[in-house]
């Protein structure tokens, strides 16, 4: 019986089981992400302190709900549906067991739910870290937990879809790049759910009175083996992304797929212990540890991320040269199609992921400088860098793509679509900067009053630590804004948008398919192997990417000088002699 159906503008080939989760895990993806951006603007106007709009009780209940929504919810249910267009429609393969992949979507659903439920009663306002002995209500727990499961039988789903397309043979060679990096994203996910189900469930016991204790420094440990490596997963989808969207756009291909492959390599071996940067302050972890875990590993990690850096615009420039775009060092970049929101978010958040969230990373990674910045509002100044907008914005980008192709609607208010990747960047951008010089200034990660009023022992900041929490909320709101922007685009596209099908109705939108008439390949052609293309050279001193070469250097000179700035900064405040 026939199940695929093929997209006339790109060619995929949707299996029908696979296009109805990929829909039902994208919608509820941008669910979680309405109800994170609500709660975020409670967070930006109390955290600005001439403003300060929540009581403190209030605060917390949001900011814990703000972080599990966008931190892990958003985030985990659109990575799913990557997981699934990676394998069964980038392999031209059925997908394996979608009962199953139905009941792990399910298992999520009501998870966020029921952690939503449990934080909204009040009596579980822990933050997303949920660090013992602070103790929630029990369905706060069982609700992560039945997230976790529900999303590690995605992860199983996807392996299967590979073993049936390597079993039938619906491509030749290795699986593409695209979906590598999907599946480093999945082992690095099982690896992640692991850690979670080690303490969450004694934490869950704990918290209906089978376990009397949980100890406080063991916790912390293993959460952050899955609090900081569930960002890790978000790292390789996203780059994962990126390559995907350079080939459709512009037909790129990776510059050494080779390299990029070790690099995704690198990951799953080193990226998720970065971890430790959360944790270096803790007394129960040896120095050795913490050593080898700012050091060594984190070179190597940050050896994959610049590997990529270099490659995806890389590819994406040797495209644009072989189009004849070689006038200067950056040509190939300015006849961009800046305009098209898909390009453009791709490279907002390629450079503002590379240029600050990259940098910022290594600074908290290094152990001597940490200590001046540790929880600080640094640190979330520094993950909304790489989460709020290197992987936000590229699932964003990639929105922008399967709405047509996935969707089978036209953008509602293209004009809008075409502005917001520049208005969440550019908010998102100044909330970043500003919150970092604030942590630089010994403003609190999280506490809710920065005047510490009716405190015993009061603290007064400097007036420029004010001033920048200001600015910060400022463009906290203009991120907000622009995040906004890309719902209505989005949820006006689904319900509005003009059909490019005639059987795209509303509920086609949600999960359903399409007409059973759409659906009329019972097994696409094999997926054959890209020929191999002679490398040319371009430019005075022969690099392939001379202009991609320039933004390299340029961000190592941004990173060098940053980084001995903080260690001047480590000086003055811990003078030795």
């Amino acid at each position: 019986m026939a199940q695929f159906r093929v997209c006339p503008d790109s060619g995929f080939f949707f299996d029908k089981s696979a296009e109805s989760l990929i829909k039902a895990n994208a919608v509820a993806a941008a669910v979680s992400l309405l109800i994170a951006g609500f709660l975020a603007l409670g967070v930006i106007l109390t955290r600005w302190q001439e403003v300060h709009l929540l009581p403190a009780d209030m605060f917390y209940q949001v900011l814990t709900a703000h972080g599990i929504n966008a931190l892990l919810f958003w985030i985990i249910f659109f990575e799913i549906a990557i997981l699934y267009f990676a394998s069964s429609t980038l392999l031209r393969t059925r997908l394996a067991a979608p009962r199953w992949a139905w009941a792990g979507f399910a298992l999520m659903i009501i998870g966020m739910v029921m952690n939503n439920i449990a934080v909204l009663q009040g009596n579980s306002s822990v933050m997303m870290t949920s660090y013992a002995p602070m103790q929630a209500e029990p369905h706060f727990y069982l609700g992560l937990i039945l997230f976790a499961v529900g999303a590690l039988i995605g992860c199983f789903v996807f392996l299967g879809t590979l073993v049936i397309a390597r079993d039938d043979r619906t491509y030749e060679g290795s699986i593409p790049l695209v979906t590598f990096g999907a599946l480093t994203a999945c082992i690095i996910a099982i690896f992640t759910i692991a850690c979670g189900a080690i303490i969450l469930v004694p934490t869950f016991l704990w918290s209906i009175g089978y376990i009397s204790h949980i100890d406080a420094a063991m916790y912390r440990v293993i959460w952050w083996g899955m609090g900081h490596s569930s960002q890790q997963i978000n790292v390789a989808a996203h780059v994962s992304v990126w390559y995907l969207i350079v080939g459709v756009l512009f037909n790129a291909r990776p510059m050494s797929e080779k390299v990029s492959r070790s690099a995704f390599l690198l990951y799953i071996l080193f990226l998720q212990l970065a971890s430790a940067h959360h944790i270096l302050v803790d007394p129960g972890i040896s120095s050795e540890w913490k050593v080898f875990n700012t050091s060594y590993a984190m070179y190597l990690a940050v050896l994959a991320s610049m590997i990529h850096g270099l490659t995806v615009p890389g590819s994406m420039e040797v495209a644009q040269r072989a189009k004849g775009y070689t006038k200067g060092m950056f040509e190939w970049l300015r006849k961009a199609p800046w305009s098209n929101p898909v390009f453009s978010g791709f490279f907002l958040s390629l450079i503002i992921f590379g240029f600050i969230g990259g940098i910022t990373g290594v600074v908290m990674g290094t152990e001597q400088i940490n200590i001046i910045i540790h929880n600080t509002i640094y640190v979330p100044a520094h993950f909304h860098a790489t989460v709020a907008v290197g992987t936000t914005l590229t699932f964003m980008a990639l929105t922008y793509l399967l709405i047509p192709l996935l969707f089978r609607r036209a953008l509602f208010l293209p004009w809008m679509a075409r502005w917001q990747p520049y208005v969440f960047s550019a908010g998102m951008t100044m909330m970043i900067l500003f919150m970092l010089g604030a942590g630089t200034l010994g403003v609190s990660r999280r506490h809710w009053d920065m005047d510490f009023t009716g405190a015993m022992l009061s603290f007064e900041y400097p007036g420029t630590a004010y001033t920048m929490m200001a600015v910060a909320g400022i463009g906290g709101v203009l991120g907000v804004l622009g995040g906004a922007m890309y719902l209505i685009v989005t949820v006006g596209s689904l319900l509005f948008g003009k059909k490019l099908d005639e059987s795209a109705g509303l509920f086609q939108s949600f999960g359903v398919p399409l007409a059973s008439s759409a659906y009329n390949i019972t097994q696409p052609e094999r997926l054959p192997m890209a020929p191999k293309l002679a490398v040319e050279e371009h430019g005075s001193a022969g690099f392939e990417a001379p202009g991609t070469f320039a933004l390299a250097m340029a961000l190592l000179v941004c990173f060098v000088v940053y980084y001995f700035i903080n260690w001047d900064y480590l000086g003055s405040v811990w003078p030795l002699s």
